[in-house]
Order: structure tokens, then C-alpha cells, then sequence
């Protein structure tokens, strides 16, 4: 079968690792079950796999993609939850959770087998790509403000670096939810894009903001931390889920912290229970995957060289 795979790590040059050609069928394996693929949607999480972060030269040559929508085996439409092992179901109770092509073959290919546990039905009102967006960014998204943000409606969010996955799906469900959310940008064209999706006001990385957030979403890292920290009301919550600029903020703003009694809370993907009730919350309220492109799944070097440039808002889908 056609997929899209890691052959070597290259830490400097990521790209150089992608290979598109055959692979073999997946195996069958006792308590899971093969989906053909629809729809696979790109994260960041495939480009470090390709740095080699969480996946060993020992597991190569591994496919990647960790979210898609298809049909299973028994022909229902159905969405697959990322994390292998979260339940024990199909990998047995001792074997630590991991996102799918850590250990297991992913879906970039025409088919994926993952255990039953892991497959939910999609809801008629999404489309494939639609619904392939929602697994591993807007759940993630979903878990930081929901679960570990704490906000309700009528409390205020900054979004840091508006485009990226998580933060377009912070940025539309957190407007569908009744947030306040205010967003930030290098690019003046993704600041006007935020506002379109609902942000209050978007703003460049370090500027003041109208008056101090509930919450901060932050999944860019170094360059915008300070920023987060001084953003917060007192008592307010910064969520965590990525460092793209880095992990080492040159001021880690400790002071500031303890002073204010601020929290700082690390975010990591989400539940299958948390992500059925995102696809209940998109069926129910109209909201939609922020998509930036679609691409046949023979271009996805185009897609993984365009989410590696930081050219795009949204997500990148590429389809089967």
C-alpha cells in the first residue's frame, strides 16, 4: 500500500528522512481492527518524529501520521484516538501510553490498524477532513482550556502564536465557548485571520494587551513566555502543550509566579472521553476545523514542507 514514512532521522534536516512509496499491509493483531484511511490530517509531532524525537532509529522505517477518518472494518465511519495504551485495551495494562507511530505504524498510508478501543464513530455532520483534524491539535486544544485552563464563559484567553494548529482551534473554540480570547502573531495577515475566527483583538508577540487574562495557551515556548507570564491576572493559569521556539525561556519569571500565585500547568493531548465530547461539541455547535489546505496523499512532502516553513493557518489534510 501507498504511505508517506520516515526511512532515516535527520535532526538538522528533518525532510531529508521522508520517503513516499510502498509498505506493507498492516498485520492483523488480536483487539484491533484496520481502518482505511479517508482522510490524515499533518502535525508538528510528524516533524519531530523525523528529528527523531520519540521515535528510535530502531522502529524505522515507521509511517507516519497520527490522526485520520475512515471505515472500519465493518464499514461505520469512525475517527481514530491517537494514544495507544491510555486504557491498556489492545496493548495489555504495563505498556506506557505513546502517540501512534511511536511504537506503531501511523495514517499517512490507505490503511491503519489501531486497537477497537481506539476508534470512535464520526458524526454524520463532519466531513473526513473535518473530522481528521480533531485528534491530536484541537484536542489538544480542547483538553488546555476545558480541562486544565479551568475557564468558563465570560473569562479571557490569550492565544499565543495564531496559525498553528493548537492555537486556531483555541482561538474558534474558545469564541464558540464564550471566551474572551485575544491572540498574537508575527504576521499581520494571521492577526487578521484570528480576528475573522473570533479573537477579540490579535496583537504582535510582546505587546500589551487591554487588561490581564484568565488563561494563557501557550504552545510556542521560549519566545513568547515572559509574555504569558506578565499577561496573567493573578491567580491565572498558563497552559502548556509545545515549545516550538525552545524550551529554555531565558527569563523564567519565577518571581512573578509565586508572587501572583500563578499556575503552570503542562497539557498533553487528551482522553477518548474528552474527544468524543469534542466531536459531540463540533456536531452540536457548527464549529469546524480551521483547514488550510487539502493535498492528495502522493503531495505530502508539499504539506510537510509548508508546516515546516510555518506557511499556513490551520491545519493541513491530506486525503486517501
Amino acid at each position: 500500500m501507498f504511505a508517506a514514512y520516515a526511512a532515516r532521522i535527520d535532526r538538522d534536516q528533518p525532510l531529508n528522512g521522508l520517503e513516499l512509496g510502498e509498505r506493507p499491509e498492516p498485520e492483523a493483531r488480536p483487539g484491533w481492527t484496520t481502518v482505511t484511511v479517508r482522510a490524515a490530517s499533518l502535525n508538528h509531532h510528524d516533524l519531530w518524529s523525523l528529528r527523531g524525537v520519540g521515535l528510535g532509529e530502531d522502529k524505522l522505517p515507521m509511517i507516519l501520521g497520527c490522526d485520520a477518518a475512515g471505515i472500519d472494518q465493518d464499514g461505520r465511519e469512525v475517527v481514530l484516538h491517537s494514544v495507544i495504551g491510555q486504557s491498556g485495551h489492545g496493548v495489555g495494562p504495563d505498556e506506557p501510553r505513546s502517540l501512534l507511530t511511536e511504537r506503531y505504524q501511523g495514517t499517512f498510508a490507505e490503511r491503519v490498524t489501531v486497537p477497537a478501543w481506539n476508534v470512535l464513530p464520526k458524526p454524520k455532520e463532519l466531513s473526513f477532513e473535518e473530522a481528521a483534524c480533531l485528534p491530536t491539535a484541537w484536542l489538544t486544544a480542547y483538553r488546555m482550556l476545558f480541562t486544565n485552563a479551568g475557564v468558563r464563559p465570560g473569562d479571557s484567553v490569550l492565544v499565543q502564536g495564531a496559525g498553528g494548529g493548537v492555537a486556531t482551534a483555541a482561538i474558534v473554540l474558545g469564541k464558540a465557548a464564550g471566551l474572551r480570547v485575544y491572540a498574537t502573531s508575527r504576521d499581520e495577515a494571521k492577526r487578521q485571520r484570528a480576528v475573522e475566527l473570533g479573537a477579540a483583538e490579535a496583537f504582535e508577540p510582546g505587546a500589551r494587551l487591554p487588561h490581564r487574562v484568565d488563561a494563557v495557551i501557550e504552545t510556542v515556548g521560549a519566545a513568547t513566555w515572559s509574555h504569558s507570564v506578565k499577561s496573567l491576572r493573578p491567580g491565572g493559569s498558563l497552559v502548556i502543550s509545545g515549545a516550538t521556539s525552545g524550551d529554555r525561556p531565558s527569563h523564567a519569571e519565577l518571581t512573578r509566579i509565586f508572587f501572583l500565585e500563578l499556575k503552570v500547568v503542562g497539557s498533553t493531548m487528551g482522553s477518548k472521553d474528552e474527544l468524543e465530547d469534542l466531536l459531540s461539541f463540533c456536531a452540536a455547535t457548527g464549529v469546524r476545523p480551521v483547514i488550510d489546505g487539502v493535498l492528495p496523499l502522493d503531495r505530502a512532502r508539499d504539506g510537510f514542507e509548508r508546516m515546516a516553513a510555518g506557511d499556513l493557518f490551520g491545519k493541513i489534510v491530506l486525503t486517501v
